[in-house]
């Protein structure tokens, strides 16, 4: 009786089971090809398939700059408001006027400040990948108004040429003495520009998770979400498997969601690899735009960037830096190596602050310090534009894929 039981029983489920069976074999199935698709995708690097690369590239950038005018014409509202501004400007400086110097004024800070916002957008929108622009812009600029300010013993520049050149003042103004305070005012406009940038960077990644979790879209679209999505479900199902990088992550998470606008501010306004998935995290979690936006703002754009700040005033500091290159003899074989062309480099950056008009620029090559500084600039700027044309090319792979995909569906 019994036996009749279990056998009517694996009778009864066997369509069941069979099913099930086919269905996971139809999962794994799908989960292979995807894993070869996205093997195939990743290999498509410079360094690897150059060829296939650049030509996917350019396909990739061809349908941007193809469909560029439609996605612009989609705004038209903001395209015709934009077009009367810049209308209204033009006849503004054709004709003459006292409102010609204020309008000179207005458009070079306007174009000072879109500068640096840029190159903070540049510097997180990548996840990471982006181009390093602290320490490429900011941090040099920083640095040569601090060393520019104990030299001259005052920050009044006079402008032209600043900020496109630091000059030492004719008088030196009390008001602008070489001071911390001063310093950091004198460049405060372009770090709370580039933080703002690198707020509004974090904006793309917060909107694609956002919309994935609204409108339930395949993360495996995304690379950056289906990265996430697997850290989600291996958090959940296998906690014991993660690593410490990924831990970290886990209380950042935490943070963000039980704290809220505090979690996000306290996150952001320390400098925090791991703040580079902010975005996802707090559209995954359907976090409000505002409270995002405002505490990834006010964390990247004031506090950071003054804990930034300080830090490049007091490590450029003239005395801090002759203490450092004078310690440098301690350095086992190469501390004397380098001792002597980072004082000659220091020398003559000090020479160019007294630079005058007419008089020739000061020679400031012949140095390897300075040279090796020009080849790291070069360098990351490659990198970047490597990286870009990479992620192109991938971009274009995944398309071909999901053409694919919807052909055979529709067969």
């Amino acid at each position: 009786m019994g036996d009749v039981y279990l056998r009517g029983v694996g009778h009864s489920n066997g369509k069941t089971s069979e099913g099930d069976n086919l269905r996971l074999l139809s999962q794994d199935r799908r989960a292979a090809l995807r894993a070869a698709d996205r093997e195939d995708r990743e290999s498509l690097v410079l360094w690897r398939r150059p060829i296939s690369t650049l030509h996917y590239f350019l396909l990739e950038l061809f349908i941007h700059l193809k469909s560029l005018p439609s996605k612009i014409w989609e705004h038209k509202t903001l395209v015709k408001l934009f077009t009367v501004l810049v209308l209204v400007i033009f006849l503004l400086n054709k004709s003459s006027g006292p409102h010609q110097p204020i309008l000179r004024w207005a458009q070079k800070r306007f174009l000072w400040c879109a500068y640096w916002f840029g190159l903070g957008v540049l510097s997180s929108i990548g996840l990471g990948t982006g181009l390093h622009t602290f320490l490429l812009y900011l941090g040099p600029h920083i640095a040569s108004v601090t060393l520019a300010a104990y030299e001259c013993g005052a920050l009044n520049f006079p402008e032209p040429p600043y900020p496109d050149e630091i000059m030492c003042p004719d008088k030196p103004d009390p008001v602008w003495a070489a001071t911390m305070w001063n310093i950091m005012c004198k460049v405060y406009v372009e770090a709370m520009m580039w933080g703002a940038g690198t707020a509004a960077g974090e904006l793309p990644p917060y909107f694609m998770a956002r919309a994935a979790r609204i409108t339930g879209y395949d993360p495996e679209d995304e690379d950056d979400l289906r990265e996430f999505e697997e850290f989600q479900k291996k958090r959940q199902l296998h906690p014991e498997d993660l690593t410490l990088i990924e831990r970290l992550k886990v209380m950042i998470e935490n943070l963000v969601q039980r704290v809220g606008f505090l979690g996000i501010l306290a996150c952001a306004s320390i400098p925090n690899p791991l703040f580079d998935l902010a975005g996802l995290t707090c559209g995954h979690f359907l976090v409000p735009f505002w409270t995002f936006f405002g505490a990834t703002l006010i964390g990247k754009a004031v506090i950071k960037m003054l804990i930034q700040q300080t830090f490049v005033i007091l490590a450029f500091n003239e005395a801090l830096i002759a203490k450092a290159v004078d310690a440098l003899v301690s350095i086992p074989v190469v501390g004397k190596l380098l001792q002597q062309p980072l004082k000659e480099f220091l020398a003559k950056q000090k020479e160019r602050f007294h630079h005058k008009g007419g008089t020739g620029n000061p020679d400031l090559g012949g140095n390897w310090i300075s040279k090796l500084i020009e080849w790291f600039s070069i360098s990351m700027f490659l990198y970047f534009i490597v990286s870009l044309i990479n992620a192109f090319a991938q971009s274009y792979h995944k398309r071909l894929k999901k053409l694919k995909t919807q052909k055979e569906s529709k067969d």
